[in-house]
């Protein structure tokens, strides 16, 4: 009977032990963290008494020489520690930060609000002015304006505009492919089975957007581009349509009646499928380095939507059809700008960006 009532004294002593240890390293651990002067400090605090080697963390051990049915209480009593410090070391982390932003406040000079500001400083992007230009172009001949999704689905970007598994467009040297499958963008026609699955068979839809493909950078080629592309479609829809809105859109976006001519091309996705150039704006036609002295402007793929299309979108192809157009719109960019470096939209450069704002 004695080494019995030992053995029970002995774990008892064990519990005391354990309730004594958790109370000192909290009484020592929340004076120390309230008086913390510095979010550093703060933190070998932390690292003090949380960290793999912290005080805390030193108590788990000695929970094996707690008696049975004491340890759920003394596993309480640990975690109830861990989250009062834990609960300190957050109030005073938020009490220091708010300390730090009210001395920077504080510190800051005045300012006079009623002196007079440069209104010359900033501009908008070249690209959202004439985005912006081109878009009320649009709207005033009836289109809706939509966006696209810069991460699209293979099946979108591919497969519902009728490119092939083997089209070369799908190998990584010119498409993004994401790890979940999924593709950065490489078109705006991209968005062409979602705009007439949403709008149906009768519609008329302008759509710009950010694209991405794996291209060697120089004064003509980015990875990120822009392009604004467009459907009609409808009954009875032709080529002459086509011609029709591509001409007013050139007239509203160079303030001129511009000639235009259709070369043969091809895509995936129309047929059959031109290359439309109009008379270059600078020159008349004549010749002159923006042209390349060609007296035509290289600006816009386009053609009949393919019956492929039409169908993967649930559109009758028997009864209706349409065109698309998909403007090189950096291209449209540059020619308006003068620029000659298609890296300069995407620079930054606001020495070179702002001088636009002005005369656009």
């Amino acid at each position: 009977m004695r080494v019995y009532y030992v053995k029970i004294h002995i774990l008892l002593e064990a519990k005391i032990f354990m309730k004594e240890k958790i109370n000192a390293v909290l009484d020592e651990a929340l004076p120390k963290i309230n008086g913390a002067d510095s979010l550093e400090t703060l933190e070998a605090l932390r690292i003090e008494f949380m960290g793999k080697k912290g005080k805390v963390t030193e108590l788990m051990p000695e929970l094996k020489n707690v008696p049975n049915e004491q340890k759920r209480e003394m596993g309480i009593a640990l975690n109830a520690l861990k989250t009062q410090i834990s609960d300190a070391l957050e109030e005073r982390k938020v009490a220091l930060s708010e300390e730090a932003v009210k001395r920077e406040i504080e510190s800051m000079p005045e300012v006079d609000f009623s002196r007079p500001v440069n209104l010359k400083t900033g501009s908008m992007h070249p690209r959202s002015i004439i985005q912006k230009q081109v878009e009320d172009i649009f709207i005033s001949m009836g289109f809706i304006i939509e966006d696209g999704n810069e991460v699209e689905t293979e099946y979108n970007n591919f497969d519902a505009v009728n490119v092939p598994a083997t089209h070369p467009a799908r190998d990584a040297q010119d498409t993004f492919w994401l790890e979940n499958g999924q593709v950065l963008k490489t078109q705006t026609s991209a968005a062409q089975n979602r705009i007439l699955r949403t709008y149906g068979p009768k519609c008329k839809v302008l759509f710009p957007g950010r694209c991405f493909r794996n291209e060697a950078l120089d004064a003509s080629h980015e990875n990120t581009f822009f392009q604004i592309e467009g459907v009609v479609v409808d009954e009875n829809v032709s080529v002459s349509n086509l011609i029709y809105f591509m001409k007013e859109m050139l007239k509203g976006v160079f303030k001129k009646d511009l000639n235009v001519r259709l070369r043969p091309g091809f895509f995936p996705f129309t047929e059959p499928s031109f290359e439309l150039d109009a008379t270059c704006p600078f020159c008349g036609g004549r010749g002159c380095g923006t042209c390349k002295n060609s007296g035509w402007l290289e600006l816009c793929p386009c053609g009949m939507i393919h019956p492929n299309v039409l169908r993967e979108a649930g559109v009758d192809p028997e009864k209706y059809n349409g065109f698309a157009f998909g403007l090189g719109f950096d291209r449209l960019v540059m020619i308006r700008t003068g620029l000659s470096d298609i890296r300069y939209l995407n620079s930054g450069n606001i020495k070179v960006l702002e001088q636009f704002g002005v005369r656009m």
